[in-house]
């Protein structure tokens, strides 16, 4: 199973005389990085929430939007009396210094920060229990639409290191011709410089045996291919959280590619190993979305 990072999240519910919208959107992160919005009367609960989505969601950056839709019913609020009342006194003093009317002050003690507030609200027990279940809904939803990416990444990651081990089948089978053209190049370089009879034809066969063995790419040709098998084998395991591990893998594929590419001295095989960079770029690009 492979999931991606990327996906959203919507669930509406009642509970009591309350109507609850939870809205939880996710992009690709290196970490869990949460950003939540939520009423006033959720505070209390915010530790707890937000370690239910961290355990769910794992890693990504994370917008989760909390609202208490409005059911038309009359909020209730408290008046500060005391902050009112020492309002109040100035008010009046600057109404009697510029001869204005006082009639007005009352509305305007209204407006005044902290004057009114609407009461204190908090959930009961039951209801936090049922707040958490519709959480727990919002997230399976984001999960839902994460395996659903996760899918057809996987498709697009095995194609991918598909096409990697295709490409080193082809270089396989011009390692023999590359061998043979790398001796055949010496030998005609010798008899041109030196002359054919000029030369220790024993010490040159040794020479050619120690490069040759210098350049071969059998063992990194070797190691692409379990890697290959590695990677593909670990996209249907049922762990979830595996972009990391799977990034580590694609780096070294990307080490023997180089290092394939660095002793080949074979144009038809450097045509080869530049395809392979630019299948193993593309896989990077996608498990940056992997969860």
């Amino acid at each position: 199973m492979l999931k991606s990072m990327t996906g959203f999240g919507r669930t509406e519910q009642n509970i009591g005389d309350k109507t609850f919208l939870i809205d939880i959107k996710s992009l690709n992160g290196k970490q869990f990085d949460l950003s939540l919005k939520m009423p006033a009367l959720l505070r209390p609960y915010e530790f707890d929430i937000r370690r239910i989505i961290s355990e769910e969601l794992v890693r990504g950056t994370v917008d989760c939007i909390i609202s208490l839709k409005d059911t038309g019913k009359a909020k209730p609020f408290t008046i500060n009396t005391t902050l009112a009342k020492a309002y109040y006194q100035p008010l009046a003093e600057l109404c009697t210094e510029l001869n204005l009317e006082a009639s007005h002050i009352l509305s305007t003690l209204v407006k005044l920060p902290e004057v009114i507030t609407p009461s204190s609200e908090t959930l009961n027990a039951e209801e936090w229990n049922g707040f958490q279940q519709i959480l727990r809904t919002a997230i399976q939803n984001i999960n839902n639409h994460r395996q659903n990416e996760g899918e057809v990444l996987k498709q697009d990651l095995i194609q991918r290191i598909d096409n990697i081990s295709s490409l080193q089948k082809e270089v396989a089978k011009l390692e023999p011709l590359r061998q043979q053209k790398i001796r055949e190049g010496l030998v005609k370089l010798l008899e041109e410089k030196v002359g054919k009879d000029n030369y220790d034809a024993n010490r040159l066969e040794q020479e050619l045996i120690y490069y040759i063995e210098k350049i071969d790419v059998s063992e990194e040709q070797v190691r692409l291919l379990n890697h290959c098998d590695y990677f593909k084998s670990l996209l249907t395991e049922e762990d979830n959280a595996k972009g990391k591990k799977l990034s580590f893998i694609l780096q070294e594929i990307g080490r023997e590619i180089n290092t394939t590419g660095s002793k080949a001295y074979d144009s038809s095989i450097q045509k080869l190993v530049v395809t392979m960079k630019d299948e193993l770029e593309k896989a990077k690009e996608q498990i940056l979305n992997v969860l």
